[in-house]
């Protein structure tokens, strides 16, 4: 219970900073070049790698996709009971709030192909209400999905912690992704105050000079 409430205010003294150095005129993010989240402003030096996935719709999605877009990225999988409903909530609280903007969308990985198939992420799909013309759900191989959540999102903090390729990835990370392929952003999607703070950022994104 502690943890939690110091966890809240922890989130709520960095959403206060946000609204403070937006108000000072701040034009540009940081940026995330390592797995320690370091920001660093006006020096990138880490791009998300080539991939190529299957969403949905059996579509092969990959960076020409996402090429000029700005884009949230997570992990997640169908069954999962604990943070997924939590964490789909608010990927289709965002696919709402963009709905009519061509310059932002959604990618969510599954970190468990094995069992979510092209037709499982279809259901899921339909049931959760996804626009595959916003929000792209990816399947494919085992090892190409850890891969890029560990080294090219930073997303799997007991790897960083272990090292042991055979450990399951489960995050509640939202990754702001920019126009060039960066990272700019990283947010617990299961809190909206959080979500809230992405929002402020893809508005400060969207003004970089």
């Amino acid at each position: 219970m502690k943890y939690s409430i110091l966890v809240l205010l922890a989130f709520m003294m960095a959403s206060c900073k946000d609204k403070q150095a937006e108000s000072y005129g701040i034009t540009q993010l940081p940026y995330f070049n390592s797995t320690d989240f370091t920001p660093e402003w006006g020096k990138a030096t880490h791009k998300i790698p080539e991939f190529s996935f299957i969403n949905q719709n059996g579509e092969t999605v990959t960076n020409k996709t996402y090429k000029s877009k700005i884009y949230i990225a997570n992990f997640f999988f169908t069954s999962c009971p604990g943070i997924c409903p939590k964490l789909t909530k608010n990927m289709s609280h965002l696919q709402e709030s963009y709905k009519n903007d061509k310059d932002i969308m959604l990618l969510s990985h599954t970190v468990m192909p094995w069992k979510d198939s092209v037709a499982v992420l279809k259901d899921y799909a339909t049931k959760n209400n996804v626009d595959v013309t916003k929000w792209h759900l990816v399947t494919g191989d085992k090892d190409a999905l850890y891969h890029i959540a560990r080294t090219g999102y930073f997303a799997d903090e007991d790897f960083i912690k272990t090292q042991d390729e055979s450990n399951f990835i489960h995050t509640e990370n939202f990754i702001l992704i920019d126009k060039q392929g960066y990272i700019r952003g990283v947010y617990n999607g299961t809190l909206e105050i959080d979500v809230d703070r992405l929002k402020r950022h893809i508005g400060i994104l969207r003004k970089e000079i």
